[in-house]
């Protein structure tokens, strides 16, 4: 039990790494002064990991037998990640709108939502399951071993966004200041969405 949570643990530890909408909202709150925000924006996001992960580990093979399915998941992940970096890019000297201030504001409910849209976790975790279950490292014969396999992807998650949140925070006194900075996330939204839409229509 304790191997297939560590295992768990580390895969979604160095899944997580890459950037991607998640992450980068973490970074960015934390680079706004809202260390608070950022946490508990990690706490929502590792909790919809969990059902994610669940629903990856229970229908496996329904989903990796429809290649259709992942195609949208890609084109859903890539109009958020889209959509965010507008949100990010949008001139902050305007009043914004009601719905972008709660976006960038809040902490645990806008960790929902972005988490919510991002359903390439679904693919992911059945690709890796998959893998592991293939190499013999885990066994999932159980509901206490689904269960402990799902809470370590969901605390290797939190763990790794809690991490960016404080590094995020130590290197805030140095680049509170540089505008181009606050800026980075809303580009690199805006290039994944873009580099992601060109794969979904074979562009790339």
């Amino acid at each position: 039990m304790t191997l297939i949570f560590l295992i768990a643990f580390i895969f979604s530890f160095l899944g997580s790494i890459p950037p991607g909408s998640i992450n980068l909202s973490v970074i960015q709150l934390s680079l706004d002064g809202k260390l608070s925000a950022a946490f508990r924006f990690a706490l929502a996001a590792a909790l919809i990991e969990f059902p994610y992960a669940f629903i990856a580990v229970q229908f496996e093979g329904w989903i990796t037998s429809s290649p259709v399915i992942i195609d949208n998941f890609k084109l859903i992940a890539a109009s958020v990640m889209i959509i965010l970096g507008v949100i990010n890019l949008w001139p902050r000297k305007k009043s914004p709108s009601k719905i972008m201030e709660a976006i960038r504001n809040s902490g645990f409910r806008k960790g929902v939502v972005i988490s919510l849209l991002n359903p390439l976790a679904i693919p992911f975790w059945v690709g890796i399951t998959a893998y592991l279950n293939h190499q013999g490292w885990i066994k999932l014969e159980s509901v206490d071993q689904v269960f402990i396999y799902v809470s370590g992807i969901s605390v290797g998650t939190f763990f790794l966004l809690a991490l960016l949140a404080l590094l995020a925070k130590r290197l805030r006194p140095l680049i509170a200041e540089n505008e181009l900075i606050k800026i980075i996330p809303g580009i690199v939204f805006l290039l994944l969405g873009s580099y992601a839409l060109l794969q979904h229509f074979g562009l790339f």
